[in-house]
C-alpha cells in the first residue's frame, strides 16, 4: 500500500535561479495494492500526503500545484485518481509552550490543464475519509 515514503525534492522555476525549488515529506498510497481491501473499488485510489520539513525554502501552501505537476510526472499517477493532501502536523509555541495550532489535513482539489496542476482549492478532510488518512500516515 505504501510506495514511497521519503523526503521529496522539486525544481523550481526561472532555470539556474531555481525559484521555487524545495523539499517535503511526501507518502504515496496506492489502495490498490492493499491486500486488506482486495475487491473494493475505490474513485482515487492514491492518496498523496505531503508536509513541509524545516530545511526546505518553500513551504508545500505556497508551491502546492507546482509540487503536485512534478509528482504526477514524476511516478506517473493519474491526476483524476489521485487524492492530493497536506498534512500539517500539531504545533506547540510561547515562552510556557501555552499555545497550540491543532493538527490538520487538506485534501488539495486541482484543475489540470495540460498535465499542470493550476487552480488549487483546499478544504478540510471530514470523517470517514479523514480517519482513513490519519491511520494511514
Amino acid at each position: 500500500m505504501l510506495i514511497y515514503d521519503d523526503i521529496y525534492s522539486w525544481d523550481g522555476w526561472g532555470g539556474k535561479l531555481r525559484l521555487g525549488s524545495g523539499q517535503c515529506k511526501m507518502r504515496i498510497f496506492d489502495l490498490r495494492k492493499d491486500e486488506t481491501v482486495r475487491g473494493v473499488s475505490f474513485l482515487k485510489p492514491v492518496i498523496v500526503v505531503i508536509s513541509d520539513v524545516p530545511e526546505s525554502k518553500m513551504t508545500i501552501r505556497s508551491c502546492t500545484s507546482h509540487i503536485a505537476t512534478c509528482v504526477v510526472h514524476d511516478f506517473k499517477l493519474d491526476p483524476s485518481r489521485m487524492l492530493w493532501v497536506e498534512y500539517y502536523p500539531e504545533t506547540v509555541y510561547g515562552a510556557g509552550q501555552e499555545h497550540v495550532i491543532s493538527e490538520k489535513l487538506d485534501a488539495v482539489d486541482f484543475e489540470w490543464r495540460e498535465e499542470k496542476a493550476i487552480n488549487p482549492r483546499w478544504r478540510s478532510l471530514q470523517p470517514p475519509l479523514l480517519d482513513t488518512v490519519k491511520a494511514m500516515i
